[in-house]
C-alpha cells in the first residue's frame, strides 16, 4: 500500500526541521525522510547558533513561529552579544550550542509535533507527472506519494569527503550520500552546480595547554534567542572558549605544502565559500597578514572534543598534525578528528521562485545548502519559508514573500532568486541595505504579526507582542511629556556622571537623544517600571529616530518599484533596444517587478527605462 502525504520533506538538517515542523503546525499531513534519525539537526561544522547577521535570522525564525531559537535557548553553554560596542544595526547574538543536547532537543520537539511522521530512508528520485511533483522514490524502490515535496538535502547530494589527495564518497561524518537524486533532478531539467565547504580538526581537551590562550567568556547579561522563553542558564556557569592566533611557523607549513591541499592540489571541483574560507585560502588571499585569529571552542559538555574555529583545511593528515602543533597551546595536541573538505551538488537558485518553489517542477520546493547557501541559520530560515509556502500552495493561498525591508530572511531569498550564486552564500549585515530597520531587538515587531496572519503564531504569543507595543508607545509618550527639572539635585547628578548639564528645560525624550545619555540614567528622574526589552527598544528608536525615518523614506522608494509588476507572460524578445545581456537575464530570472529587475546584475538603468515604457504602452489601460 502506497502512503499519501500532503508534504514530504527530504533531509533532517536545520532546513528540514523547520520545514517539516511548520508544515505540520499549519495542519498538513507531513513526512520527514532522513537518512539517519540520529543526525537530525546535526552540526557537522561548528556547533554554534547565531553570529553576525545570523543571530538576527534566528530571532526572525522565532518571530515567525520556527524552532531554532527555542531549541538554542535550551541547548547552549555560552552566549554573548556580538558587536555590543557598535550600533544596534550590527548587534547579533551568538551561542555555543551543545552538539549532543541541541539535536536531542530538536528531535523531541519534532516528535511532539502533531501531523508529523519521521522515517529513515534515502531519497533517490522524484515522482513527477505533467511537470508536477507527486512524491518520492526511496533507494529501495519504495514510492511515497504527496502533493508537495521540499528538498533540504544539505551536503548529501553526491557528497565527496576530501583530505589531501584522498577522495571518499559520503556525507558529513562519512555517512551514506545520495548517489542518484541530483542526476535525476538534472534529467527533470534542473541545473546542477558543484559547491564545497569544509571543517577544521577536532582536538582532545586533555592535550590542550589553555595557559597559552586568552579566555573568552559569555556575557554577564542574560539573553535569549526566543521571544517566548526565559533564560535557562546561569551566567557564572557558562563554559569558556579561548582565543589564539596562527604563528609564522603555521604560515610556513601551509605555504610549503599548498600543492598537497585538496583545494590547491586540484582535487576539488566545487567552489568554496568566499566568506568562510579554509586556512590555506586565508594564507594565500591575505598574504600581507602576519596572523589570523582562531577560537578554541568545546563541542559538548558530554565529551572531550574541542573545535578550532577558523582553521578549516583539506590538507593531508600528516600536514594537519604539523599545522596544529604550530599553534600556541596545541604543541602536544591530539587530533581526534581530522579536518576535511566536502563537495556536493546543488541547484541553480535562479530556477526558484521567491516562494522557494521550483520554476520547472510545480509543487517542488527547496531550502538550505541545495539552494547554494552555507550556514545552519540561513538553511533554517529558508526551511521555514518553504514549509509555509508549500502549505499555502496546496491551499490556494498567496505565498509568503518577505520583503528586503522586513527581514534578513527576505534579503537572503531575494538575493538567491534575483542574483543567484556560484559559491556558498553566507548572510552578512552588509548585504542588507535597510539593516538599521532589521535589528536584533525588533524582529518580533517586524514579523510576529505576519506570523499571526499566516497561522504560525497563536493568539497567546501575538498578545505578548501587542502588550509590548502598548508599553513601548506608553513609555515614549511619558518621556515626551516629562520635562527635566533643572534643580540643584538634578544638576548634581549630571556633574557626578561627567555629563553636560542642560542649560534649559528639556523633555526626557529629547534628553535621551544625546549620545552620552542612556535610558538607565533617566531612572534618576522617573520610575521606569518596564521590561528590559521595552526599555531597549524605546532607547534605540529615540536615539536613531532621524536615521530610521530616513531609512523608511528609502523603503518607500523601493516599494514603489516593487508595486510596478511585470506580467508573467511577458515576452522579452518583443522589447526592442534592450541590451542583449539584460534580455538574457530577464528571460532567465523573470522578475516579478521593476524593483526586482533593478537588482539583477547586468540590467542597467537604461534597460529599466525601456522596460518601463514597454509595460506602460503594452499593459496599461
Amino acid at each position: 500500500m502506497i502512503n499519501m502525504y500532503d508534504i514530504i520533506v527530504v533531509g533532517g538538517g536545520h532546513a528540514g526541521c523547520e520545514a517539516s515542523h511548520i508544515a505540520a503546525v499549519l495542519g498538513c499531513k507531513t513526512l520527514l525522510v532522513t537518512a539517519n534519525i540520529n543526525n537530525i539537526a546535526d552540526m557537522p561544522c561548528n556547533p554554534s547558533i547565531g553570529g553576525t547577521a545570523k543571530g538576527i535570522i534566528v530571532r526572525e525564525i522565532d518571530a515567525l513561529g520556527g524552532l531554532m531559537g527555542i531549541i538554542a535557548d535550551k541547548s547552549h553553554f555560552q552566549i554573548k552579544m556580538l558587536n555590543n560596542g557598535k550600533g544596534p544595526a550590527v548587534r547579533s547574538l551568538r551561542a555555543q550550542a551543545d552538539k549532543i543536547t541541541y539535536p536531542k532537543n530538536m528531535l523531541k520537539a519534532l516528535r511532539d509535533t502533531k501531523n508529523l511522521t519521521i522515517i529513515e530512508g534515502m531519497v533517490e528520485n522524484l515522482i513527477v507527472k505533467e511537470n508536477t511533483v507527486q512524491g518520492i522514490v526511496l533507494a529501495n524502490g519504495e514510492e511515497i506519494l504527496s502533493k508537495a515535496v521540499i528538498l533540504t538535502t544539505g551536503t548529501y547530494l553526491k557528497g565527496n569527503i576530501l583530505i589531501g589527495d584522498e577522495n571518499n564518497p559520503g556525507g558529513p561524518h562519512g555517512e551514506k550520500r545520495s548517489n542518484h537524486l541530483s542526476d535525476n533532478l538534472k534529467k527533470l531539467g534542473l541545473t546542477i552546480q558543484r559547491l564545497k565547504t569544509g571543517t577544521p580538526p577536532r582536538i582532545k581537551k586533555s592535550s590542550i595547554d589553555f595557559s597559552k590562550m586568552k579566555p573568552e567568556t559569555g556575557d554577564d547579561k542574560y539573553y535569549t534567542f526566543s521571544f517566548d522563553t526565559e533564560p535557562l542558564y546561569k551566567i557564572n556557569e557558562q563554559q569558556k572558549c579561548f582565543l589564539i592566533y596562527t604563528t609564522p611557523k603555521t604560515h610556513e607549513i601551509i605555504k610549503a605544502n599548498l600543492n598537497k591541499s585538496a583545494m590547491y592540489g586540484g582535487y576539488v571541483t566545487g567552489i568554496g565559500p568566499r566568506y568562510c574560507p579554509s586556512i590555506e585560502d586565508k594564507i594565500v588571499r591575505f598574504a600581507d597578514k602576519e596572523k589570523h585569529q582562531l577560537f578554541l571552542e568545546p563541542e559538548s559538555i558530554y565529551y572531550d572534543e574541542w573545535y578550532i574555529q577558523g582553521f578549516s583545511t583539506s590538507m593531508p593528515r600528516d600536514i594537519q598534525e604539523q599545522m596544529v602543533h604550530s599553534l600556541p597551546g596545541l604543541e602536544k595536541a591530539v587530533i581526534t578528528k581530522y579536518a576535511y573538505a566536502i563537495e556536493y551538488d546543488a541547484i541553480d537558485p535562479l530556477e526558484m521562485r521567491p516562494s522557494l518553489e521550483n520554476k520547472i517542477i510545480a509543487n517542488l520546493f527547496t531550502a538550505g545548502q541545495i539552494n547554494g547557501t552555507s550556514g545552519y541559520e540561513e538553511a533554517a530560515g529558508q526551511g521555514l519559508i518553504a514549509g509555509i509556502n508549500a502549505h499555502h500552495k496546496l491551499n490556494n493561498l498567496e505565498p509568503l514573500i518577505l520583503k528586503r525591508n522586513e527581514s534578513y530572511i527576505g534579503v537572503l531569498i531575494d538575493d538567491l532568486v534575483t542574483k543567484g550564486t556560484v559559491e556558498p552564500y553566507r548572510m552578512l549585515t552588509s548585504r542588507a541595505e535597510f539593516r538599521l530597520l532589521l535589528r536584533h531587538d525588533n524582529a518580533d515587531l517586524r514579523l510576529r504579526k505576519i506570523g499571526y496572519e499566516h497561522g504560525t503564531i497563536d493568539k497567546e504569543r501575538y498578545q505578548k507582542l501587542e502588550n509590548k507595543l502598548k508599553d513601548i508607545n506608553n513609555l515614549k509618550e511619558i518621556l515626551k511629556n516629562t520635562n527635566l527639572s533643572l534643580n540643584d539635585k538634578n544638576k548634581e547628578l549630571f556633574i557626578k556622571n561627567n555629563l553636560e548639564v542642560p542649560t534649559f528645560s528639556i523633555s526626557l525624550y529629547q534628553l535621551l537623544k544625546r549620545p552620552e545619555i542612556n535610558i538607565d540614567f533617566l531612572k534618576n528622574f522617573l520610575d521606569l517600571n518596564y521590561k528590559e526589552e521595552v526599555l531597549e527598544e524605546v532607547e534605540i528608536e529615540i536615539k536613531y529616530e532621524g536615521y530610521i525615518a530616513k531609512s523608511y523614506k528609502e523603503v518607500e522608494r523601493m516599494l514603489k518599484l516593487e508595486e510596478k509588476l511585470i506580467p508573467e507572460d511577458i515576452n522579452y524578445q518583443d522589447i526592442t533596444n534592450l541590451a542583449s545581456e539584460a534580455r538574457q537575464k530577464l528571460e532567465k530570472i523573470r522578475p516579478k517587478s521593476i524593483g526586482q529587475a533593478a537588482r539583477i546584475s547586468g540590467v542597467n538603468p537604461s534597460d529599466l527605462s525601456i522596460l518601463s515604457v514597454y509595460l506602460k504602452k503594452k499593459y496599461s489601460k
